[in-house]
């Protein structure tokens, strides 16, 4: 079991508007933006390095929507919809729920504003979907 789980569930019935879920896959695709952009990603239990571990919340949230894409495909807009996620504006406040309950690390520049508005979530998800098929 993922020992971040009762922590995650205790900050989605505090918050009471994104399912536990929604908290899991920010860490994830903060770890999958960290490999995208060919960084380490810090070990459990290590403080990560802001130097060589930061991300700004747009490369979060590209890495997020690339994940997504990976993961979910076209489902990826609905299972969002369903863990309670709208717009960009929801990730800066799970990504903030976690800074506050120190799942997550910010540097003084990072703030909730950086997730605001950044792009149509559901365009990036349904509308700019591409499926690639190989000749073989």
């Amino acid at each position: 079991m993922n020992p971040r789980l009762p922590r995650l569930m205790e900050l989605a019935r505090q918050s009471g508007r994104y399912a536990p879920e929604a908290y899991e896959f920010v860490i994830a695709g903060y770890h999958y933006t960290q490999k995208m952009l060919g960084r380490p990603v810090p070990k459990r239990g290590e403080d990560p390095d802001p130097a060589s571990h930061h991300v700004t919340g747009r490369q979060l949230l590209e890495g997020i929507v690339r994940l997504a894409r990976r993961e979910f495909g076209l489902m990826a807009w609905t299972v969002f919809r369903c863990w309670g996620i709208r717009c960009t504006d929801d990730f800066g406040d799970i990504v903030f729920h976690l800074v506050d309950a120190g799942l997550m690390s910010k540097t003084d520049e990072d703030s909730r504003e950086d997730f605001c508005d950044v792009f149509d979530l559901e365009e990036k998800l349904l509308r700019e979907y591409v499926i690639s098929v190989e000749d073989h």
